[in-house]
């Protein structure tokens, strides 16, 4: 039987892909900031194509809730792109039949490309770069060498390539939005600032209230940002969701 993963909007086929729907990507797709006049996105490492879809979704949400009316934030409901990369060609071709099944088949496509061949073959500029890079540097190489590569920055990406094309493809007002373990979060700074890139936002993610944050959602735009804000979102408490995480996911997760 077909392993398909289903949201309100969409649905994932998940078999193919060396990177599973997960809950980080979950959380990047629902708490990564959409503006109205976002126009072009890419999703670094798209695996099932997942957060792409969020982002699609909550795009024209955001413009049918703002102020200014849809007609004039689009020409239609077409009116913006999303790329989306992966060097697995099998979560590639996943992910494209995924997109071609969504209400926004026209605006996403697919991409089977390492993000340096992206760079020569597209030039064009994005409003929102966005992934779930690898983030194992220093553990062994896991058994699954697909799902290994998919998650250790040795096999050719980590948050330094990401920065480094943000640096030149990124519009004016652009930015790059990551989820990573927080143990990174100072060397990650660190490095955007040397590509003029700055925080501007981060969210800790802790699973439970007791324990320490694990993973962090980190924003940066051009902008220098003297005090970025800080949030913090817990999962679960006493073996259930927390209300945060459910407001947090409640357009996509059937539970919610």
């Amino acid at each position: 039987m077909m392993s398909v993963f289903r949201f309100k909007k969409f649905n994932v086929v998940n078999e193919r892909s060396a990177m599973k729907v997960n809950t980080d990507g979950v959380i990047l797709g629902a708490a990564m900031s959409i503006l109205p006049s976002d126009r072009s996105m890419l999703d670094i490492g798209t695996g099932t194509g997942t957060i792409a879809l969020m982002a699609a979704q909550r795009l024209l949400d955001c413009a049918r809730q703002s102020t200014t009316s849809l007609d004039s934030q689009f020409k239609d409901e077409n009116d913006f792109r999303i790329d989306a990369i992966d060097i697995d060609e099998p979560s590639a071709t996943e992910a494209a039949a995924n997109f071609e099944a969504s209400p926004w088949s026209e605006t996403l496509k697919a991409y089977n490309l390492s993000l340096q061949d992206f760079a020569q073959k597209e030039s064009g500029k994005y409003d929102l770069i966005f992934s779930n890079p690898p983030y194992f540097e220093d553990s062994l190489t896991a058994p699954d060498e697909r799902k290994s590569a998919a998650r250790h920055t040795s096999d050719g990406l980590s948050y330094r390539d990401i920065f480094e094309f943000a640096k030149d493809r990124l519009s004016e007002g652009g930015r790059v939005s990551l989820v990573l373990p927080a143990d990174q979060e100072a060397a990650l700074a660190r490095y955007a600032r040397m590509c003029g890139l700055h925080l501007f936002r981060i969210v800790r993610i802790r699973t439970v209230p007791r324990k320490a944050p694990s993973r962090i959602v980190a924003e940066f735009s051009r902008t220098r940002c003297p005090e970025p804000t800080e949030e913090l979102l817990t999962i679960q408490d006493e073996g259930k969701y927390t209300q945060e995480y459910l407001s947090l996911t409640r357009d996509f997760y059937l539970f919610a």
